[in-house]
């Protein structure tokens, strides 16, 4: 059987794939990977399709051997990975024999990115619930039994769908990792809830992140948004991205396992090219807001997709 052993998790790490579509009105959330431009980018390196599940490593320490030859690509912020005790690259495919140890160490994850993504050809090939494998930690169920990966996990791997790549992404596929990001978004839907002066505080000062992040939300810390009519609303529906503003005057970007519907004001919407810089925010990372139309959001967005679906040959 083609398959990986676990000897070390991690802190966190978890099966992963493009996402559980078609559930949100049963108030299953998204999950997915929360950095969804690298699995997709390292799936294709690897020569699966876009959407195979691979494995989301949050805060490194992750050892991993290999129980069969196969190939892999390592993607997102990452600090440091070896095979066999020799540096590799990242954003690059590279073979594995049977015994060999891949270790990630994202042991400067306080000043880098805070997820890595683990491809492998085949892609993890463990039961899909509700049309995904995806782990939901919180509703215990997807991946490894709902839970996060353990030491000695062995995880079957998929038949090749495809030759690995070759050469390197290409630069224009790497999402631009910084650890003060200017993220994008979209006003809206209840934008008309905070004050001109609350707008244009949170337009323009930084945000911290705070230590309250997860898959579900990250909750940043700064300049108070007024909000002359209450952070309270009828519940409506949320998704990836959205930026909720709670009683205190603080906002929260929500993540990929984010609850399905929400009764605070969302005052807008990051943009999905965008999210993969939310992914990898780490306490203490700053972040700012700079508004762009629905239109400009759509460019950006079909531009990206351009580039991920084309620079396959």
């Amino acid at each position: 059987m083609r398959s990986i052993l676990i000897a070390k998790p991690g802190p966190l790490s978890t099966i992963q794939d493009r996402g559980r579509y078609g559930y949100r009105s049963w108030g299953v959330p998204q999950c997915g990977a929360m950095d969804s431009q690298a699995l997709r980018v390292g799936n294709l390196l690897v020569g699966n399709s876009r959407g195979a599940a691979g494995i989301e490593i949050t805060m490194g320490g992750f050892h991993v051997e290999f129980q069969c030859s196969t190939h892999f690509a390592l993607t997102g912020d990452l600090s440091g990975a070896l095979l066999n005790g020799t540096h590799i690259d990242s954003w690059r495919a590279h073979p594995a024999k049977r015994g060999d140890f891949l270790v990630i160490d994202n042991s400067d994850t306080l000043h880098t990115g805070l997820r890595t993504y683990l491809s492998i050809s085949g892609g993890i090939e463990v039961p899909e619930v509700m049309n995904s494998r995806s782990t939901y930690l919180r509703g215990e169920f997807g991946g490894t039994g709902g839970r996060a990966l353990r030491s000695g996990d062995e995880l079957p791997l998929g038949t090749p769908a495809g030759p690995p790549e070759d050469f390197p992404a290409p630069s224009a596929c790497i999402p631009s990792y910084s650890p003060e990001p200017v993220l994008r978004v979209v006003p809206g839907p209840q934008d008309d809830r905070i004050s001109p002066n609350g707008g244009e505080v949170f337009y323009s000062e930084p945000y911290l992140v705070t230590e309250r992040a997860d898959r579900m939300g990250i909750a940043l810390s700064g300049p108070v948004i007024d909000l002359p009519c209450g952070a309270d609303i009828i519940s409506d529906g949320t998704c990836p991205g959205a930026v909720q503003v709670h009683g205190n005057g603080q906002p929260t970007i929500l993540g990929a396992d984010c609850q399905t519907t929400g009764g605070y004001i969302k005052i807008c919407v990051v943009i999905s090219t965008d999210l993969p810089l939310v992914a990898q925010l780490v306490p203490g990372s700053r972040v700012r807001f700079t508004q762009v139309d629905l239109w400009q959001a759509r460019e950006i967005y079909m531009q990206n997709e351009y580039l991920v679906r084309n620079f396959i040959h």
